[in-house]
């Protein structure tokens, strides 16, 4: 087993040092990720690779990626990881040639062929054996190790108990989710998706039908009729914020964010804390405080979150997905493209609403975060204006504390109106909607102070409520 600590001057620090991977869809969240703390970022190409409905990165986005990352020391990995069929064989020795001369540093694989075409090819990039394998065990480790890979990442279903076992018998680079969804059968080899919709959701298709909501029968009684939402297969999220310092020291090798789907402000928050997270802890393990770390994730959280099957297998009630058990305090509201000293002044691209009043909260990679009231808003033509409610709009915002490119923009839902929100659903769920048509006008108006997700929440339990009626 690698040595993972040292007592250097007196005081215990983490010579190995975990890699932080994360996610990215496009090459602005690229940047992102890189800039917020990621040591490596996983992309997807238009061809060979999961989550087809990304944006994904054609040959040219992937040379751009593969000379920003370098430029900022970090690596960038592909994914090749469909299962292929025969029609998918075309092409494939070509696109992996043009990889490695790109300088891809590792491509992520789900089929055997694509490992050995690639040590036949004698590639410089490694190879890393998908999550999509669903790897548990160290037979199956070393009979990819024979394979000449060089790294494999686990199923989401091994818990730290095999980790720690497996960790000790093995010496190949370990790689473990830490953050991201769950799906409901191994780690993603899924058929609902085929036969509810016709996508393939190990050719890149998935459409989510475990996130479906379900009426369950048996023979012609309705089972759930009682329940305020119909049944979910889906999972929640996985969050092993609370659980990091455990698997710094068991010296695995890189920590695996998901969400290639995800948002610009997700991924920079959650990078952002988990980059934090990994280097206090590293730099003075002993006496590491762990407080403060869960809050700033769940800032971007958008589905209840868990530890999956870190700490032993969970039940239904602990990993399916019902309603949310946390609830968002903040909403992304802008991104910051240039900060001028000598006005005191930002200029933003607006994301999300949000008016004269709000208050927001910057963050960022270079400073702690900043909270401002915002008092004015001036559009592209210098004038003032008091909300700002069109998306990708150039605004300007006064603030005398200096913001950078690249910050990101939280408004701060206050608790008030969050308390207000949840009591009037509690009322119009409680009568069936008979009080609806009367709170209508102030249902609008919370809505709009809310996160997009919460939004869907809403009109989804309405939606349910006037089907049954």
């Amino acid at each position: 087993m690698r040595e993972v600590s040292q007592v250097i001057n007196g005081k215990r620090v983490i010579v190995k040092k975990p890699e932080l991977l994360a996610p990215a869809g496009n090459l602005e969240k690229l940047k992102v990720a890189i800039l917020y703390g990621a040591d490596a970022v996983f992309i997807g190409g238009k061809e060979f690779s999961l989550r087809s409905s990304a944006s994904n990165f054609s040959l040219d986005d992937i040379k751009e990626a593969v000379e920003f990352a370098h430029a900022h020391h970090a690596t960038i990995h592909v994914t090749c990881n469909i299962i292929l069929h025969e029609d998918n064989l075309e092409g494939l020795e070509d696109y992996l040639l043009k990889l490695d001369e790109i300088g891809v540093d590792a491509i992520i694989v789900a089929d055997p062929y694509i490992m050995s075409l690639a040590k036949k090819l004698n590639l410089k990039l490694e190879v890393h054996v998908s999550t999509q394998l669903s790897t548990m065990n160290t037979s199956a480790i070393h009979f990819y190790e024979n394979l000449g890979v060089d790294r494999v990442v686990f199923a989401r279903e091994v818990d730290y108990q095999d980790l720690k076992e497996v960790r000790e018998k093995v010496d190949i680079d370990l790689e473990y989710f830490i953050h991201g969804a769950m799906c409901i059968h191994y780690s993603g080899r899924c058929m609902l998706s085929n036969y509810f919709s016709r996508r393939d959701a190990n050719r890149g298709g998935c459409s989510q039908s475990c996130r479906w909501y379900y009426d369950i029968f048996e023979k012609d009684q309705q089972l759930n009729h009682d329940e305020i939402v119909p049944f979910s297969m889906s999972s929640k999220d996985m969050s092993l914020v609370d659980e990091l310092p455990k698997l710094i020291e068991l010296g695995v090798d890189s920590f695996k964010i998901e969400g290639r789907m995800k948002s610009l402000h997700y991924i920079a928050t959650v990078v952002s804390t988990y980059r934090k997270l990994i280097d206090t802890y590293c730099a003075d393990p002993d006496h590491f405080n762990k407080e403060g770390y869960r809050k700033e994730i769940e800032k971007a959280a958008n589905r209840a979150l868990c530890t999956g099957f870190f700490k032993d297998f969970p039940d239904s009630q602990y990993q399916l997905y019902n309603q949310r058990d946390e609830h968002p305090t903040q909403d992304f509201c802008a991104r910051v493209l240039h900060y001028d000293a000598s006005k005191q002044e930002a200029m933003i691209e607006q994301r999300n609403y949000f008016k004269v009043g709000d208050t927001i909260e910057f963050f960022s990679p270079h400073h702690e975060n900043i909270l401002i009231q915002v008092k004015e808003i001036y559009n592209e033509d210098r004038e003032a204006v008091e909300v700002a409610n069109h998306p990708m709009e150039i605004l300007y915002l006064k603030c005398e504390q200096p913001l950078s490119e690249f910050d990101m923009g939280r408004k701060v839902l206050t608790n008030e109106k969050i308390v207000l929100l949840l009591v009037l659903l509690e009322e119009v769920l409680r009568v069936k909607l008979l009080f609806l048509d009367k709170c209508m006008s102030f249902l609008k108006e919370v809505i709009q102070h809310v996160s997009l997700n919460k939004t869907i929440i809403i009109k989804t339990k309405v939606i349910f409520l006037l089907k049954k009626e």
